[in-house]
């Protein structure tokens, strides 16, 4: 992960309430934040080789969603 992250830490806050938890710490949150990046960060190296391969330089969102499902599949 970069030094700089991508996704706001009040929105891990967020997610991790809307989930259920009732206090959450600053470790909590920045963890997730490292793990959903990780994760983003994955999908889309995916999306951009499917969409090399389809000859396309613009990613769409089929692209994020079977590189997504296929990254699923893998933790499964």
């Amino acid at each position: 992960m970069t030094e700089f992250p991508e996704l706001g830490l009040a929105a891990m806050y967020r997610i991790i309430k809307k989930s259920g938890g009732e206090r959450v710490s600053e470790e909590a949150a920045d963890q997730l934040r490292r793990i959903l990046e990780e994760v983003a960060t994955k999908i889309c190296v995916q999306a951009v080789d499917l969409s090399v391969h389809a000859r396309r330089k613009t990613i769409k969102a089929e692209d994020i969603q079977l590189a997504a499902k296929n990254l699923l599949n893998l933790i499964h």
